[in-house]
């Protein structure tokens, strides 16, 4: 039975220029609507689901919806699935989406952990972003956080960042820091085809940060976070000792779950399966009571080898060589000898982790991996 369950909520203000996630503009009625699909789906998905040890509610921005809706949202999730009592239920936030109400809402519903999407305390590089907050407004939303009662919450930054300098991300790090969140996420943008961002850049309307400034921007992220006691736990993710997202933990170890709502995936039974991504569709299927799904992948064990490692290989722990030797008869430590002569990588014990130097090259050194093992 499967413990981990994620619910997509796809509705923004505004989309941001980076973002290929699946979104669209906030519709009260729509979102309703959209609603009872999720509580169809629900029942249609609780014969294999077992007590759950995490939900994660992402999007989009889940916290445009409004109090009804989320209201009405928790009421069936209690009604169609058992929880664990610590279970961790994280909804993503948005700092121009929430309010002291909202916060008091959420909790009352149980949600035990928020994730800000914050991504830059720097007016400009918000605006680059196309993000619909100010610095102040976040710095205010992330106060209203912290003095709420939330006892677990994560600010999300973003780095290389057209037109961000080491200074102006020193400058983020240090505001998000005095608040002393449980967890810190600094991802580094990516444009992603079909984004406007991507489209900006092949332009040329819009450049990134050098390769040597994005390079020390993220080794500045390393030595001050863990300086000031975050652990280093995933190639983006900081948290304070045991305060790890269990949720994102169970990806990268690349445990089972289900995914609802439009456009989600889910993994089990040693298959990819993915729901489809045309939202009326979704809320037509399932008024019909039929499962939504677009696309179900048998998993090879080529693939799943390859899943093994670029996943694990995003934690700082790294991955088990005795358990691919025995489950997959695959001797990991002979295709990494010139990757540890290198430097790149490290051995301690069982686990092969990327070294300090290996961090910022881990993309390079997955493909020089899949290559010495022929997949």
């Amino acid at each position: 039975m499967i413990n981990y369950l994620y619910i997509h909520l796809p509705f923004c203000i505004k989309k941001c220029i980076y973002c290929d996630f699946l979104s669209v503009p906030y519709d009260n009625l729509f979102a309703r609507r959209y609603v009872e699909a999720l509580e169809r789906e629900f029942f249609l998905r609780k014969e294999i689901t077992g007590k759950l040890k995490s939900v994660y509610i992402g999007g989009g921005t889940p916290t445009v919806l409004s109090a009804e809706s989320f209201a009405r949202l928790f009421a069936s999730l209690r009604e169609s699935f058992e929880f664990y009592p610590d279970a961790e239920i994280t909804v993503e936030a948005n700092p121009g989406t929430i309010d002291e109400d909202k916060i008091q809402i959420l909790l009352s519903l149980g949600v035990n952990r928020l994730s800000v999407g914050v991504q830059s305390f720097v007016d400009k590089e918000l605006l680059t972003l196309g993000r619909t907050h100010s610095s102040d407004e976040a710095l205010r939303a992330v106060d209203i956080v912290k003095k709420s009662g939330v006892k677990n919450f994560s600010i999300d930054l973003i780095y290389a960042i057209p037109g961000q300098t080491p200074e102006s991300w020193e400058y983020t790090i240090s505001r998000a820091l005095e608040f002393s969140p449980e967890h810190i996420s600094t991802y580094e943008l990516t444009p992603e085809h079909g984004t406007p961002l991507h489209e900006a850049l092949k332009e040329k309307k819009l450049m990134m940060p050098g390769e040597e400034i994005i390079v020390e921007m993220y080794s500045y992220t390393i030595d001050t976070l863990t300086g000031a006691g975050y652990r280093h736990y995933e190639i983006s993710n900081f948290a304070k000792e045991g305060l790890e997202c269990i949720h994102n933990l169970n990806y990268w170890n690349r445990g089972e779950y289900i995914g609802i709502g439009a456009g989600a995936h889910s993994f089990w039974s040693d298959k990819r399966i993915k729901n489809t991504g045309d939202i009326k569709k979704y809320i037509e299927l399932l008024n019909y009571n039929q499962l939504p799904i677009d696309e179900s992948i048998e998993i090879s064990c080529e693939d799943a080898l390859k899943e093994i490692i670029f996943l694990g290989l995003r934690k700082t722990e790294g991955i088990n060589m005795r358990s691919i030797k025995e489950e997959l008869g695959v001797k990991l430590h002979e295709a990494a000898k010139d990757l540890l002569k290198e430097g790149l990588i490290e051995i301690d014990g069982s686990y092969l982790r990327l070294a300090r130097k290996g961090l910022v090259l881990s993309n390079e050194i997955i493909v020089r991996l899949f290559e010495k093992l022929g997949i």
